[in-house]
């Protein structure tokens, strides 16, 4: 067996640090985590596909026992398997712990979040992606035997394969392995930038091998053209809107949470009320059903009266919310999208001479970043997703729905001082 710690060693690998202009002695084993992220995320979004694609048939008000046994299967899987963490627990350990993740944890979320993702809970893969090839990043670390900020980078870039890997940006999934950490002192982690540039790359290489996802946006916006001064003036409204949606969406996940957390006994009961009450939701409205990969598509080609797009945001909110209150696994950021589109669909439904692309890819950008509290790299994730070239008046939507955003973060580590 190789030993990882001697192979770092070795004079092949081990360059002269003296010169900052050559590469890391670490650089081999940053595109190798990346391969390996990359070859994990690969085979689990796949599975996801699979998985999704059979729950599809399920519908109508079979929908409704159809997912309250699957809540049920979900706190089953979580009460033998231990508690998988969330996001939350992850930044912490980056931030607190130097990096550390507990790879035990691993099993739990993988298939706790593959039955609440692809049976239709409004939670996306990023956030086990994330958490799993950032413990392959810790176990190359240990292995390795790094301390410190290599520990740490080392996991950072593990992260960034993950995120990097679902959102097919290299750049924007690297910095928001970054920024997600620590909004107000994100700079602390700039060693970690190169790492999770590196593994992020040689992600997104073998997720596209694989997956034969292609190069083209995965939404298929009509190309925004940019105005004048008056698009960064619609912007700042725009983001202050996407603000207010990022607070209705806070006092929801509250008002959830709490409801949630008064349910008595094992985690299975929360789970599957949680999931019966997704499953009457998504009887009502099909499209609060799953996470908005596939269903964002549907909202920018369709037509929908304004009536329809007001309950759709309303219950769409509720149903994230109570798929992270109610125990089910998932990230929240697609599924903010989502929202974010259907709120650019509802004001060009009212203002039918503005551009609908300017509009809703704005409201996407400041929604997402009201709650995850990520301006920079939302706006450069959202350019690739969109095939958007023209970036900055959506910038500054995201900055304003970031600043305009409830004060205490839906992700709770984020706000702590460290």
């Amino acid at each position: 067996m190789i030993n990882l710690a001697n192979l770092l060693r070795s004079p092949l690998l081990v360059l002269s640090r003296k010169n900052p202009f050559m590469l890391s002695r670490l650089t081999f084993f940053y595109v190798i985590l990346g391969v390996v992220g990359g070859l994990f995320s690969a085979a689990f979004w796949m599975l996801i596909e699979y998985l999704t694609q059979f729950a599809s048939g399920v519908s109508g008000i079979l929908t409704i026992p159809f997912m309250t046994v699957s809540g049920l299967l979900i706190g089953l899987i979580i009460h033998f398997l231990g508690e998988p963490g969330e996001i939350s627990l992850v930044i912490d350990n980056i931030r607190f712990r130097g990096g550390k993740l507990e790879a035990s944890q691993n099993p739990s979320m993988a298939l706790s979040s593959l039955l609440s993702i692809s049976t239709g809970g409004s939670a996306g893969p990023e956030a086990p992606l994330v958490q799993i090839t950032g413990s392959f990043g810790n176990w190359f670390a240990e292995k390795l035997g790094l301390t410190g900020e290599e520990y740490r980078s080392m996991t950072i870039a593990g992260m960034a394969a993950g995120f990097t890997s679902l959102f097919g940006s290299p750049l924007g999934g690297a910095l928001f392995a970054l920024e997600i950490l620590q909004h107000r002192h994100v700079v602390e982690y700039y060693k970690a930038l190169l790492p999770a540039f590196l593994s992020s790359t040689s992600a997104f290489f073998v997720f596209l091998w694989m997956t034969h996802a292609g190069l083209q946006p995965t939404w298929q916006f009509p190309q925004y053209v940019p105005g004048d001064i008056q698009d960064f003036l619609y912007a700042l409204l725009l983001g202050a809107i996407g603000a207010g949606l990022g607070w209705l969406f806070h006092g929801l996940f509250l008002t959830n949470r709490w409801i949630y957390s008064k349910i008595p006994g094992k985690i299975y009961w929360k789970t599957t009320i949680g999931g019966l009450v997704l499953g009457v939701i998504a009887w009502q409205i099909p499209l609060t059903r799953f996470f908005g990969h596939d269903q964002l598509n549907l909202i920018v080609e369709g037509r929908f009266t304004l009536l329809f797009l007001v309950g759709l945001i309303f219950w769409k909110t509720f149903a994230i919310t109570t798929t992270v209150a109610a125990g089910w696994r998932g990230g929240v950021i697609i599924p903010l999208f989502f929202l974010g589109a259907c709120a650019g669909k509802f004001l060009f439904g009212i203002l039918p001479t503005e551009n609908e692309s300017f509009l809703m890819i704005c409201l996407m950008a400041a929604v997402n970043s009201s709650v995850t509290k990520t301006p920079i790299s939302t706006t450069i994730l959202l350019s690739e997703l969109t095939g958007l070239y023209s970036f900055t008046p959506v910038l500054i939507a995201s900055l304003s729905g970031y600043f305009l955003s409830p004060k205490e973060p839906f992700i709770a580590t984020q706000g702590k001082e460290g």
